[in-house]
């Protein structure tokens, strides 16, 4: 069948089972419903303290086909899911599904297990490395499941994904299951994507190299949600948890980008008092809020938020009063750590709170301008993060789909050509986030607006912006480069790209 993307997805797909196609991004955002939560309950003279992690899966009663949750706070620098992994291997236990909110290089001993049958399936928002390799190359037994941010706490809240066993890697915790992320030799801050796991898992396991004495303070987990706790010698790698270069581009291209971006959020009407925003933490983004950052100076506009994955120069716009305060998820590196532990107008969010699409109010619903990168866009305004041009697996959609549809303007910035490729294409390898929340592509060459943003058109007639059609900006690009040959592949299904709501809005197949 064709979904709303134009993309042909099948009625049914093994291992996952019936499909609902994606009909739009704001089909079904309508009632939902909670899961039940099952509770294992503590009496005063429960111990919560296990000796090790083999003791406290059977404690959980670890079999063959359970669901195990990690969350990826400690970034390229987790030890936890690996650890975890090895002890269910040696165990025997097979046909082992891992949610792991992202999955990073360093899981690549997951690759293993994959081949052997330990892991049969993988739900996650964001997978790079060996593992995404791996799938890409068709030796996880069902296809694997991405979500976005906010997606994958709407289906554990949903019960879409139910968790036998979550992991939790704490920073800090207490004897009886209270946890924080910013004290320890592996203070990562927030702990935003591990909190519905908390929540709507069967069992909870706290993993933690810092285990101190009850009451701990400050609590971001509680110990109502923490069966056990078990304390390791490490839990990650501090030098792993920071994301990207987290430092302004010094590219000519790149700065040139973000200058025009910033003088569209400037002409767009949207950068003024109570302003909200949010970007990533590659160079292009944070030179966007760089700009961003004078025109405010300049303008003496105070902003009222910032959100997202927050970085030290977030940080530093709250610092100088550009912002009220912050919302974050996940701390890109440790400047942000320390602001999340020291500063009471920087403020954590569950992943739920975050951008699910299904609750009484995202924050994403709230923001004016977000700023997203982009591997290709397509003259629909599709945009895929998910997969390279070849096809393999590089990413994910993370808070990208859920951040496009709630923003009042979602700006993708990208180069024209990267490895002397076009970036706009007839046609994306994959669609991650759906054209119709994308508001206008900026590069290098100029900026494309949506035609469906007849008010932005119209606002921006009289500025001196280089304003063309995407289609204008493709040509560009191959005349350029050529056209290249597209990557076109009929095979096994390996991936199942799901929207914010739960639909399939893609599927990724084997690279041959």
């Amino acid at each position: 069948m064709i979904n709303a993307a134009l993309r042909e997805i099948p009625e049914y797909i093994k291992g996952y089972g019936k499909v609902k196609p994606f009909e739009g991004a704001f089909k079904n955002i309508n009632k939902a419903q909670k899961a039940n939560v099952s509770l294992n309950c503590k009496s005063s003279n429960d111990d919560k303290v296990v000796s090790s992690i083999e003791e406290v899966l059977k404690k959980c009663g670890i079999r063959d086909g359970m669901t195990l949750s990690f969350h990826h706070h400690l970034r390229n620098g987790d030890y936890v899911l690996n650890m975890v992994m090895e002890e269910v291997a040696r165990l025997g236990i097979k046909d082992i599904k891992v949610a792991a909110s992202s999955i990073f290089p360093i899981h690549e001993p997951l690759v293993e297990l994959i081949k052997s049958g330990v892991v049969t399936g993988i739900y996650t928002n964001y997978m790079s490395g060996p593992v995404a390799q791996a799938v890409s190359l068709g030796y996880l037994k069902y296809p694997a499941i991405m979500h976005t941010h906010g997606g994958r706490a709407r289906a554990i809240e949903s019960g879409d994904l139910h968790i036998d066993i979550a992991f939790i890697a704490s920073p800090a915790c207490d004897t009886y299951g209270n946890i924080n992320g910013v004290e320890g030799r592996a203070a990562c801050g927030s702990l935003g994507y591990a909190i519905p796991d908390a929540m709507y898992a069967d069992r909870v396991v706290a993993i933690t190299d810092n285990l101190l004495p009850y009451p701990l303070c400050p609590i971001e987990i509680s110990q109502e949600y923490v069966d056990y706790i078990v304390a390791v010698e490490e839990i990650g790698d501090p030098k792993g948890i920071v994301s990207g270069t987290t430092k302004i581009t010094k590219d000519p291209v790149g700065l040139k980008i973000a200058k025009l971006a910033s003088s569209l959020i400037e002409e767009s009407g949207l950068l003024k008092d109570g302003f909200s925003f949010q970007t990533g933490a590659g160079g292009t983004t944070l030179a966007v809020a760089a700009y961003v950052k004078e025109i405010m100076k300049r303008k003496n506009i105070k902003g009222s938020f910032a959100a997202g994955g927050i970085t030290g120069y977030i940080v530093e716009m709250l610092e100088e009063g550009l912002f009220t305060s912050l919302f974050d998820v996940q701390c890109f590196d440790l400047k942000a750590v320390q602001s999340y532990r020291d500063n009471k107008n920087h403020q954590g969010m569950s992943a739920s709170m975050y951008g699910n699409p299904h609750n009484k109010g995202a924050v994403v619903n709230m923001l004016d301008v977000m700023i997203l990168g982009a591997t290709e866009v397509d003259t629909d305004f599709n945009v895929n993060v998910t997969t390279g041009s070849d096809g393999f697996i590089m990413g994910g959609s993370g808070g990208h789909s859920d951040t496009a549809a709630g923003a009042k303007l979602s700006i993708v910035t990208t180069q024209l050509i990267k490895g002397r490729l076009p970036i706009v294409a007839d046609r994306v390898t994959t669609v991650t986030t759906p054209g119709e929340t994308i508001d206008a592509i900026v590069t290098e060459r100029g900026i494309a607006i949506n035609p469906k943003r007849k008010d932005l058109i119209e606002k921006l007639k009289g500025s001196k912006l280089p304003i063309m059609s995407i289609e204008e900006l493709k040509n560009l690009a191959v005349k350029i480069t050529g056209i290249p040959q597209r990557y076109e592949n009929n095979g096994k299904i390996v991936g199942v790209v799901e929207y914010r709501d739960g639909t399939v809005i893609d599927v990724i197949r084997q690279v041959q």
